[in-house]
């Protein structure tokens, strides 16, 4: 099945996972192998496409994503009020 976007972005979360790393002091390195304490398999490249935008996130990476970096799942979304 070919995914259709109208868009070259392919998530709304990467900007803020960005952030979120940096602000807890960490490389994507890091925050791979602490996504692998979860059993959630990202390497550092895919890290990079996510933050780009280039890659889309999982429901799945998401919820690691928020746990990891102490952040909600709406915050990671952008809809947080």
């Amino acid at each position: 099945m070919k995914l259709i976007l109208d868009s070259k972005e392919r998530n709304i979360a990467g900007s803020r996972v960005k952030i979120a790393r940096l602000k807890n002091k960490l490389t994507q390195q890091e925050l791979s192998a602490k996504l692998e304490t979860l059993a959630v398999y990202v390497d550092r490249a895919s890290i990079s496409k996510i933050e780009q935008r280039k890659r889309i996130i999982t429901d799945i990476e998401l919820v690691a994503l928020s746990k990891i970096l102490n952040v909600s799942i709406n915050w990671l979304l952008d809809i947080d009020k």
